[in-house]
């Protein structure tokens, strides 16, 4: 009569299933991990664009409605790549404000400064500029893209951008781009948006 042989599981088999079940568990957490990071980026990325979306927003509000000041200087004031300032009414009152749009290089910000205007004569005091960040992580002169680019009269879409020193007079749209970064260590590429915006009050067609 033939031995009856011995059930069970020798220790080399115990160890071998250990070693492919510790590797299918590490597989499974690092393709876990590497999800929870792509979903990450992937939403930093959603917002940045949607906080980018909305400062333009902001600033084509003003932009577009900019006007003579409440002193009759001329509705455009500064006209630089990384600076912008206009004459516009953005409160309940009569005045117009100034309006600075800027690129803080040094807090990778875009800040808007506003000036009320005061005192009699009125005058525009810059010691009264009130500041606030619109955007953090733009990198616009990181990489020496101009936030702002202006046009004449004549732009149709297709025409080159003014060249710098732009007069004031000269601008009748304006092209506003930023670049966006929220973890540079994620993604390869800044996002980028961009408008561009006539000035209403300028139009002569």
């Amino acid at each position: 009569m033939a031995k009856n042989l011995k059930k069970g599981f020798t220790m080399v088999e115990i160890l071998v299933a250990l070693g492919i079940f510790s590797m299918l568990a590490l597989a499974t957490a690092w393709i876990l991990i590497i999800s929870l990071r792509s979903n990450k980026v992937i939403w930093e990325q959603l917002q940045t664009q949607a906080d980018g979306r909305r400062t333009l927003g902001e600033i084509v509000e003003v932009v577009r409605k900019a006007e003579l000041s409440s002193v009759g200087g001329y509705p455009v004031v500064t006209t630089s790549p990384y600076e912008l300032s206009v004459y516009a009414n953005i409160d309940e009152d009569t005045l117009r404000e100034r309006v600075r749009f800027f690129i803080d290089a040094n807090a990778n910000t875009l800040r808007r400064g506003i000036i009320k205007p005061n005192g009699s004569p009125l005058q525009y005091n810059q010691n009264n500029e009130v500041l606030t960040t619109l955007a953090s992580e733009v990198v616009n002169d990181d990489r020496g893209v101009p936030a702002f680019t202006y046009f004449d009269e004549s732009y149709t879409g297709s025409e080159l951008a003014l060249t710098q020193p732009v007069s004031s007079t000269q601008v009748h749209v304006v092209k506003i781009q930023l670049e966006l970064e929220r973890d540079p260590t994620a993604s390869p590429e800044p996002l980028h948006v961009e408008t561009t915006v006539h000035i209403r009050n300028l139009k002569t067609n």
